[in-house]
């Protein structure tokens, strides 16, 4: 099965837990796509049977800037190459914003609702403010992911 991963960071914390999610599909046996400049022609060439986003939340609750363009991309074409397709969306963020916090993982399950993307597993948040390790945090949730892809 092939997953894109969709990323946007900051500081790059959201790039290492993208990479890392993609080490680990890729070692389940999944094709994994994972280029965070990628644009909305790459992602459809590459013809994903699964999407997952991992992103980090900037400001007041938005996407990073790498991700923005490819956000507002897929949220004017509304792809249908994407209906149905099994998602899910990892969350980095720090808790001590209160409302924002994952507001940029937030914006991502909404597109991909409005894409119609069937979540496959209920957003992961990872919280700055608590873990200092988050790829290794996201790992018991990745293997659920795995698991559900699997289904």
């Amino acid at each position: 099965m092939k997953v894109a991963i969709l990323s946007g960071s900051v500081y790059g914390t959201a790039e290492e837990v993208a990479r890392h999610a993609a080490k680990l599909l890729g070692d389940a046996g999944f094709e994994t796509m994972h280029n965070p400049r990628a644009s909305l022609a790459d992602i459809q060439a590459f013809g994903p049977a699964a999407l997952l986003a991992v992103t980090s939340t900037t400001g007041m609750g938005e996407l990073p800037d790498n991700l923005m363009p490819l956000y507002s991309t897929i949220r004017d074409q509304l792809p249908a190459s994407f209906r149905d397709l099994p998602g899910a969306v990892i969350g980095l963020g720090d808790a001590s914003y209160g409302d924002t916090f994952c507001g940029g993982g937030e914006q991502m399950r909404e597109l991909f609702a409005e894409l119609g993307v069937r979540e496959v597993l209920p957003m992961l948040r990872l919280d700055a403010s608590e873990s200092v390790t988050p790829e290794t945090d996201a790992e018991p949730w990745l293997e659920a992911l795995i698991e559900a892809l699997r289904r």
